[in-house]
């Protein structure tokens, strides 16, 4: 199913949701199509390879009912890039900083809720919250939180598409909150 849409998996930066995602199947193959690609493209740096599997990481979310199924995703991608790739080719070398980052991003990421309501499961439900993040200024990273329920409210405005190559109005979602840009090694510290 991924060879459909396989140049997009093979972008570092191509955003992927999985609303059912379980323990990962999906999400851990894209996962290593992404790593693949930055190790190819970046494994001479470490600071090249860590920049952009950090932007890998952070392109990839899901949402599941089951906590521990959410739990157990979070594990099995943070494992794919601290095992398979981050201590495989930097042993001695790799930065806990790093680790620190993708454990973040992956614990905002992979998402205890239910897609069908939008909410998220457990005591105090509320609104599904994602956060965008974007690379700018080389080591720098971006983060903007939406709502899952806010980034689909495109569906009911009918009259308004999400691209234009005219020039007409299109719907663009807005933030609920948007923080300063943090060094890519510093995100677990940062929010």
């Amino acid at each position: 199913m991924l060879d459909l849409v396989k140049q997009e998996t093979e972008r570092i930066e191509s955003r992927f949701l999985e609303p059912a995602c379980g323990t990962g199947n999906f999400l851990s193959e894209i996962l290593r199509r992404k790593l693949e690609v930055v190790k190819k493209r970046y494994s001479k740096s470490q600071f090249e390879f860590e920049r952009n599997a950090v932007i890998a990481v952070s392109s990839i979310y899901g949402i599941d009912i089951l906590e521990d199924n959410v739990k157990e995703c979070r594990q099995r991608l943070a494992t794919i890039f601290i095992d398979e790739y981050y201590k495989a080719l930097y042993a001695k070398a790799c930065k806990p900083a790093c680790i620190k980052s993708i454990f973040y991003i992956l614990s905002c990421n992979i998402v205890w809720g239910d897609a069908l309501s939008l909410m998220t499961v457990g005591e105090h439900p509320s609104y599904i919250v994602f956060a965008e993040w974007s690379p700018i200024n080389g080591s720098l990273i971006k983060r903007r939180d939406f709502t899952f329920h806010g980034l689909l409210q495109h569906e009911s405005l009918k009259d308004l598409p999400l691209f234009s190559d005219m020039g007409d109005d299109v719907f663009i979602p807005h933030p609920e909150k948007e923080y300063p840009p943090s060094h890519f090694l510093e995100l677990a510290d940062a929010y």
